[in-house]
């Protein structure tokens, strides 16, 4: 017999319970600033190159493109978690003033919540007074508004995570269409940046546990298809800069 507390996890176990919003969010963040950072560079250097061959025009584009791109998904990415926080905050804020004003309804609250779970009376009633005694407003905050007081989600690091990725994915594409031959520019581009998006999807769908090949067919299908329509718009353009 081991003496070895049971912490009813098994080998395997993909997360820590407590870090698994805030893996969720960098996640996101990081794969949506990485496809949006591979997918409009690329259609806005292809499109360019659709209509002229010249490289500091091109370059120009390019670079404006990725670094207004960045600082937008950054701070697009920093209001948003910021809401989201403010709001989680403020529904902590209201159960934690219930709890103080009427706690023998917030009890009975619990234990109907654990009551529709499919526990039975006494026992969610068991329940509910064992995690009150332990911490109130964590179970309170669990069981109702499944939100983890002691890791809210951060607006920092969905901010950094958007601008390390988008500014990755967007120098893929920038760096293909710079460097390679006038001949072959456009058809070199496209396939550098469906390899991106391929190991993007890929990668995501890694990272989260998830099936790898929806994530990383709806990845690259989505980025083909705004390449093709941006170089399309800029082909009926036909501007020779």
């Amino acid at each position: 017999m081991s003496d070895t507390p049971r912490t009813g996890r098994h080998p395997g176990e993909p997360h820590h319970p407590a870090s698994t919003g805030s893996r969720l969010n960098r996640l996101r963040a990081g794969v949506l600033g990485a496809n949006d950072g591979i997918v409009s560079t690329a259609g806005v250097v292809v499109g360019v190159a659709a209509t002229s061959t010249s490289i500091p025009v091109i370059a120009t584009a390019g670079g404006a493109a990725l670094l207004a791109g960045a600082l937008s998904m950054a701070a697009g990415e920093y209001v948003s978690v910021s809401t989201q926080r403010d709001t989680e905050k403020a529904l902590l804020a209201t159960e934690r003033r219930e709890l103080a004003e009427m706690p023998d309804a917030e009890l009975d609250e619990l234990a109907g919540i654990y009551e529709a779970k499919g526990l039975t009376p006494d026992l969610a009633r068991q329940v509910a007074v064992q995690l009150t005694e332990r911490d109130p407003l964590a179970a309170h905050a669990d069981a109702e508004l499944h939100i983890d007081p002691d890791e809210l989600t951060s607006p920092w690091e969905a901010a950094v995570a958007s601008i390390v990725s988008f500014t990755v994915g967007g120098l893929l594409p920038l760096a293909a269409i710079l460097l390679a031959p006038a001949t072959i520019r456009i058809p070199l581009t496209f396939v550098a940046v469906v390899l991106a998006l391929v190991l993007t999807g890929w990668g995501s769908a890694r990272l989260g546990n998830a099936p790898t090949r929806r994530a990383t067919v709806r990845t690259v299908v989505g980025g083909a298809v705004a390449m093709g329509v941006t170089y399309a718009i800029g082909s009926l353009l036909d501007v020779n800069v």
